[in-house]
């Protein structure tokens, strides 16, 4: 019963992500002001990341296997270290205008999010077999 519970949460979490990256980020800063646009990502990626990170380690203490326990584990203290390291660095290298430390920090976080996505749906993946 809890393999099943974590396997609803990691599916959960994955729709968020794609959801996040297909639908909302790319309406974002076309849609909105590039004031509002930027206000409204700072607010949303400290709870994006505090929920995915809370969520998957509820799903790592939940997973089958010590495998899986430990990868969703190392996801979500990923999560975690987007939340409280990553973001504050990136969100300080723009009020500095420090646009080259911006574009990696930036690079950084997407290409993260994006292996995390991945971890993730290699969870899913390794339960269908």
């Amino acid at each position: 019963m809890l393999a099943e519970i974590a396997t609803l949460i990691v599916a959960a979490n994955v729709g968020v992500m794609l959801f996040f990256s297909v639908a909302v980020a790319p309406a974002i800063f076309v849609v909105l002001p590039a004031e509002w646009a930027a206000t409204y990502v700072r607010a949303f990626f400290p709870k994006y990341y505090l929920y995915l990170g809370v969520l998957t380690a509820a799903a790592a203490a939940m997973a089958p296997t010590l495998l899986q326990q430990l990868g969703l584990a190392v996801c979500a203290a990923l999560f975690f270290f987007s939340r409280w390291w990553l973001t504050p660095q990136i969100n300080r290298a723009r009020d500095e205008k420090r646009a080259q430390a911006f574009k990696v920090l930036h690079i950084a976080s997407v290409v993260l999010n994006v292996l995390q996505l991945l971890w993730l749906i290699g969870f899913l993946v390794q339960g269908l077999l």
